[in-house]
């Protein structure tokens, strides 16, 4: 039998209403006494390290989280994390570049309503977790809706539905209904043959944790009428920003010259990432005048990935160097499939 530790951080699954709100209360022991089936297919361990709402989550929490799977990763067939959805996109992520090297399952779930309620999908995702827990699958993974999810691509959509979470701009890695797990196949012969890098089969890697991470950093949302003079705020104040231009990376140049301003931030060594506001398909600086007139051999290019992402890879690339060059390679270059892929070509696999 397989050894799983669940590590809980509180959010809607382990919440109670006493009267002022739903507030995270259960432990991990209490959250088990719903799911009692499951602790006949594995031996389950847990600890709670927080019971925060997840808006409350932020990189210190991230490396609490992260330094509790180090510790006991040696210990441990897989780990479940149950988190508050609204920011356990974010965590996600984080762990994927805080804990590189993992060669277990890393599970993050939760639920729209608390394990308490009539009707709630606590159980099943909770279930599902750690079904998925006891594979033999390799990184960080989401866990929702009876769907496994790339760390680095969910999403959150809904505030209120059951299937909350998308996988943005990446296929579903596995799909489980009734506990019978249906992974997709032709992905993973996608990352053996396309990436060298299989994620399914467990590999014999060191595992490595990195919580050096830099703060300081901004997302900015453009809009029309913005005041460009937030940018020389930015100047002075951060490190790093993370710009979601229009469509498929516009960036104005007309009346308030955003493009200079963007110019004059990576002039004077800060990290620009200029991603869309747009859910799916990414930035492509070459099809418009608008992305053109961009210093694209300064700028950081997103591709097509989430700001869920862009948020702990930038915190942790500017957390490793100072150098704007090598901060650009780390965010630009692919990391557990956090960047691209071309569904050609999982066909092709799946072909073959």
């Amino acid at each position: 039998m397989k050894n799983i530790l669940i590590i809980a951080t509180g959010g809607t699954i382990a919440s109670s209403d006493k009267g002022d709100g739903l507030a995270p209360s259960y432990d991990v022991n209490e959250l088990l006494e719903y799911i009692p089936n499951v602790s006949k297919l594995c031996n389950i361990s847990g600890e709670l390290i927080m019971n925060i709402d997840s808006t409350n989550m932020n990189p210190s929490r991230w490396a609490h989280i992260a330094e509790s799977v180090y510790e006991n990763y040696d210990k441990y067939d897989g780990f479940v994390i149950t988190h508050g959805t609204d920011t356990m996109a974010y965590t996600s992520a984080a762990l994927t570049y805080m804990l590189q090297g993992v060669n277990k399952p890393v599970v993050v779930t939760g639920s729209q309503y608390s394990i308490e309620e009539f009707g709630t999908d606590a159980c099943q995702n909770l279930s599902d977790a750690i079904m998925f827990a006891m594979e033999d699958i390799s990184g960080v993974f989401v866990v929702f809706d009876g769907k496994l999810i790339n760390g680095t691509r969910a999403v959150k959509i809904k505030t209120r539905s059951f299937d909350a979470f998308e996988s943005v701009n990446f296929p579903y890695i596995a799909t489980i209904k009734h506990g019978k797990i249906n992974y997709n196949y032709s992905l993973m012969n996608y990352y053996v043959k396309q990436q060298k890098q299989n994620y399914y089969v467990k590999q014999q890697k060191q595992i490595k944790f990195n919580n050096s991470l830099c703060e300081k950093i901004l997302v900015l949302k453009l809009f029309p009428g913005i005041d460009s003079k937030i940018f020389d705020y930015i100047k002075e104040n951060y490190k790093g920003v993370i710009i979601e231009s229009y469509g498929i990376g516009g960036i104005p140049f007309e009346n308030f010259d955003i493009t200079l301003k963007v110019k004059e931030l990576t002039d004077s060594n800060i990290a620009v990432v200029v991603t869309t506001q747009c859910m799916e398909e990414g930035v492509d600086f070459d099809i418009y005048e608008v992305g053109k007139k961009l210093a694209q051999n300064k700028i950081i290019y997103a591709k097509d990935m989430n700001t869920e992402a862009l948020v702990p890879k930038l915190m942790w690339a500017l957390g490793k160097s100072d150098n704007m060059n090598e901060v650009k390679n780390l965010v630009e270059k692919s990391f557990m499939g956090d960047i691209g892929i071309d569904n050609n070509d999982l066909e092709n696999q799946k072909m073959a």
